[in-house]
């Protein structure tokens, strides 16, 4: 167990803003979060757990004992006739693990590929992209309790998945760290392309049966051609989730804006896409101090240089509030607000 006093997180997260952790511990095993939870001093102070930082925006130093995970391991569990188990420690970079999982020869993540942050931070927000989310893919999850030092495992359905959503939001929010994650990657592998991204890479290149690295490599130039960098440009990617609302409600809006990207959900929904209402609303490339939203992707808040989380968040609240004036649609931030 290493603790480390003073330490700056500007590059622990990957918006880059400025903030100091009084005390910061990195963990790399169950065992050293029972190690702080003993500990005379940083057993009862309060616990901030830090993963990759892709999902958070700092708006003040942080008093709280900051747990970095940096819990590390990847390897394949079993090998079922449907299935294969593989697992990963919950500080193990997530795009590098979607890679390795293809050079093993299992496909089922390729979707998810150049997802910013680390495994034990993907079952937290369901992370999803490209038709496949975590839930499709998750088999079990190992943590360990903040206040008694158990290690529990929680299958897929004791996750409560939702969209962009987890128990780890909610009834176990600061009571848990995740220390590993194992995934259930289904045989015989299927292509999911039912994106109109990847429906113009098919039209593009003829290719009309992609295996999983092909899928793989379309996704990441899709994404690279879309999405900024953070070692380049500051951004904790997607920034507001996809509104989702009633089929009366999506005729409504379309009604009024015919050239508005939807699409229908299982349950009859619609799901609206957050950076088409923020362009709609002429935010693509604005900026408020140093904070802006990327010109390539509204959806996309960025770090033009020295931006501080105040100046993100001031961003943010002024798009809510442009979006609802003119859709009547509240946009939900992804990244947590410290």
């Amino acid at each position: 167990m290493q603790i480390e006093t003073g330490v700056s997180l500007k590059p622990y997260n990957t918006f880059g803003l400025p903030a100091v952790a009084q005390t910061l511990v990195r963990i790399t095993s169950d065992a050293d979060v029972r190690r702080v939870l003993d500990h005379p001093e940083l057993g009862r102070a309060p616990k901030f757990v830090l993963g990759g930082g892709s999902n958070i925006v700092l708006t003040r130093d942080v008093s709280q004992v900051v747990l970095k995970v940096e819990v590390k391991g990847r390897r394949i569990v079993e090998e079922r006739e449907d299935a294969w188990i593989v697992e990963a420690g919950a500080g193990e970079n997530w795009h590098e693990f979607v890679t390795w999982t293809l050079e093993q020869g299992l496909p089922g993540l390729e979707n998810l590929a150049l997802v910013p942050g680390t495994v034990g931070a993907a079952p937290v927000q369901n992370i999803g992209a490209y038709g496949v989310e975590l839930k499709d893919r998750c088999h079990e999850v190992d943590a360990v309790d903040l206040v008694t030092g158990r290690s529990v495992t929680l299958d897929a359905a004791q996750c409560r998945f939702g969209y962009r959503d987890s128990i780890f939001k909610h009834e176990l929010a600061g009571k848990s760290l995740i220390t590993r994650v194992r995934f259930r990657l289904p045989k015989p592998w299927q292509p999911v392309l039912g994106y109109l991204d990847l429906e113009r890479k098919i039209a593009e290149t003829g290719i009309t049966a992609p295996d999983a690295r092909q899928v793989h490599d379309w996704i990441c130039d899709i994404r690279r051609n879309k999405l900024p960098d953070p070692q380049v440009i500051g951004n904790a990617g997607s920034f507001f989730k996809n509104p989702v609302v009633t089929q009366e409600q999506c005729r409504d809006i379309i009604g009024r804006d015919p050239e508005i990207v939807h699409y229908p959900m299982p349950d009859g929904s619609f799901k609206l896409a957050a950076g088409w209402l923020i362009d709609a609303c002429g935010w693509k490339g604005k900026s408020i101090g140093r904070a802006g939203v990327y010109e390539k992707q509204a959806l996309v808040l960025v770090n033009r240089g020295g931006a501080i989380g105040a100046e993100v968040v001031t961003l943010a609240r002024a798009i809510q509030e442009s979006v609802y004036g003119r859709f009547g649609i509240r946009l939900e931030p992804e990244p947590v607000v410290v």
